[in-house]
């Protein structure tokens, strides 16, 4: 075998080795661009739910930006959650349902933004605040560096979030869950300390600075708050686009209000091809919709992967080319007729039953 090789090998002209190893390369290349993108996006923990609640798959991670004039409260989001529950149970099997037992059939968030200030005995703090509700932390796991976090379904909203720089400002520490701060003169509890995420990415979709997180509650009643802008939820996705169209159609928002993103599949390829041909005007909005930093984050990876698409197209293109090239090339000078090929596989057909015919003999005389 070895030694066929290297007849094969020598038999090739300076042109065709060159050819081969600009084939061999364009699909190492390949590779590696799928590979790291697809690593790169997995490592976005926010885009992530679906599959950290359900681990067999079947289930999709959807998220809505509004526009800063629409109006959302507590009261339209526990609305949709009725009316979401039951196109669910109309739609999922009897032994679906039984199979989900006591568990939740699905989880959602909703999220504020706007500023806050914290003080203690040592400092104050006017800082970024994302206001939650619901089951925020389960679709953003932020990196804990002490503590845990809350839950925005908690019966007392007296619970906040630091960031690493907040709690060394205020305490000059950062193992400080259970001390308390003031946030409008009324008592808070600091659950946990986290890490804010580090890059370019981060840091240019708004994560330079510290983030408090609090209730949203809290951040409505004693800071300044921009209102409801975001609601995600993960739930069983029964058909394609089920989640999706449920969140576009039965929230109560004009659809030129709001942004809805299916993270479960933005990175897939029928997702990315649309967002190769609106570069350059994606980032053009006129709907008021502003992005939280989670949001800026996944978008920024989105062009990442557009890009990375176009480069594996044309690393896939080189050497289908040259396969391409090289078998027209030999079919024009082929010395062969299809009489020939005819005779090839009629003569192939009989020396292989003559070979089965002499295995069956062997047995019978055995």
């Amino acid at each position: 075998m070895v030694l066929r090789i290297k007849q094969w090998m020598r038999s090739l002209s300076t042109k065709e080795i060159v050819l081969s190893l600009v084939v061999i390369i364009s699909l190492i290349v390949f590779l590696i661009l799928t590979i790291w993108s697809n690593h790169q996006v997995a490592q976005l923990p926010d885009q992530q739910a679906a599959r950290r609640w359900d681990q067999e798959g079947g289930s999709a991670q959807v998220s809505c930006f509004l526009a800063e004039h629409v109006e959302v409260d507590e009261y339209t989001i526990l609305k949709f959650e009725k009316e979401l529950e039951k196109s669910l149970t109309e739609v999922l099997s009897e032994e679906k349902q039984e199979e989900e037992g006591d568990k939740r059939l699905f989880i959602d968030a909703y999220s504020s933004q706007g500023t806050i200030e914290v003080t203690n005995g040592k400092g104050k703090l006017e800082a970024p605040a994302i206001g939650v509700g619901g089951d925020f932390f389960l679709f953003h796991p932020l990196q804990l560096i002490s503590g845990g976090y809350f839950s925005g379904n908690d019966l007392m909203k007296d619970s906040v979030i630091l960031d690493e720089d907040a709690a060394w400002q205020l305490f000059g520490s950062n193992d400080i869950a259970g001390k308390s701060v003031m946030i409008g003169n009324v008592p808070h509890y600091v659950v946990g300390v986290v890490k804010r995420q580090q890059g370019r990415f981060a840091e240019s979709a708004g994560l330079d600075k510290t983030v408090v997180y609090v209730s949203n509650e809290t951040l409505t009643e004693y800071g300044t708050s921009q209102g409801i802008s975001v609601y995600e939820v993960a739930a069983p996705n029964p058909v394609k686009g089920f989640v999706y169209n449920c969140v576009k159609e039965k929230l109560g928002v004009a659809e030129s209000d709001m942004v809805v993103v299916e993270n479960s599949a933005r990175y897939s390829l029928e997702k990315l091809i649309p967002v190769i041909l609106d570069f350059g005007t994606r980032s053009m909005q006129n709907r008021a919709v502003q992005f939280p930093y989670w949001e800026n984050i996944a978008r920024g990876w989105e062009d990442v992967k557009a890009l990375v698409l176009l480069f594996q197209f044309i690393f896939l293109l080189i050497p289908a080319g040259i396969v391409g090239g090289f078998l027209i090339y030999k079919w024009r000078n082929k010395k062969w007729t299809w009489r020939d090929a005819a005779n090839f596989l009629v003569d192939s057909k009989d020396k292989l039953i003559i070979k089965i015919k002499g295995e069956k003999d062997k047995w019978q005389d055995f």
